[in-house]
């Protein structure tokens, strides 16, 4: 199994610009599924596709509350992609710090 595959779906998530905007709205509050695809000039069937891509990364949680289906933002799958990516930060930062004290090094 690929070790990146959580990673992959919260990235694969967050590339897209509806997505972040669902992400953003739920940040505010929980909300009814059709409360979040109502500012968008898309089908709720497009916004559900949305959703659902979310939720397979488990950026969101769904609930049902009676005929309703409230959505909720889980911010764990995001502190571990920066998490990553802090890590990738200083991997590259050290080593073009290394590369810097190689190109300074006076030629032999």
């Amino acid at each position: 199994m690929d070790e990146y595959g959580p990673l992959d779906d919260v990235l694969t998530a967050l590339a897209d610009p509806t997505r972040r905007a669902i992400l953003a709205r739920l940040a505010a509050s929980d909300a009814r599924v059709t409360d979040v695809a109502a500012p968008f000039s898309i089908s709720l069937n497009s916004v559900s596709k949305h959703i659902r891509i979310l939720e397979r990364a488990d950026l969101v949680r769904r609930r049902k509350q009676g005929r309703e289906h409230m959505l909720a933002l889980n911010p764990a799958p995001l502190d571990a992609a920066s998490d990553w990516l802090d890590q990738q930060r200083a991997l590259w930062a050290w080593r073009l710090d290394e590369l810097d004290k190689i190109l300074k090094e006076p030629a032999s």
